[in-house]
C-alpha cells in the first residue's frame, strides 16, 4: 500500500480534475510568493490555533468558527482603513447598485 505523498498528490489531483481546480504551488522556500495567505496564516495560528489547547477536531471547529467570525464581523482592519470586513463590504455595496 502506498501511504506517502504521491499518494495524496494523486487523491489531490484527482479531486482538482473533478471538480475543475487548478492547482498552483508557491515555490519551495518562497512564502512570499503569496505574502497574504503567509500573513493570514501567521494571525490564524497566534490568535486562534496556539491561543489554547484544542481538545477534540468539534472543538477545533468551534474555536476556528468562533475566531472567523470575530475576524471578518468584529476586528477593525488596518488594510480596509480601520473597517471591519463586513462593514467594508457593505460600505461597497450602494457603489455597485449604482452602478
Amino acid at each position: 500500500m502506498c501511504y506517502g505523498p504521491e499518494f495524496a498528490g494523486r487523491v489531490l489531483d484527482h479531486w482538482a480534475y473533478l471538480n475543475k481546480v487548478e492547482i498552483d504551488f508557491s515555490r519551495p522556500g518562497k512564502p512570499t510568493d503569496n505574502a497574504f495567505i503567509e500573513a493570514f496564516n501567521a494571525r490564524l495560528r497566534a490568535e486562534c490555533l496556539n491561543a489554547s489547547w484544542i481538545l477534540s477536531l468539534a472543538d477545533a471547529r468551534e474555536r476556528i468558527e468562533e475566531w472567523r467570525c470575530h475576524y471578518n464581523e468584529e476586528r477593525p482592519h488596518s488594510a480596509l482603513g480601520n473597517l471591519t470586513p463586513r462593514d467594508f463590504a457593505n460600505q461597497a455595496e450602494p457603489a455597485q447598485e449604482v452602478a
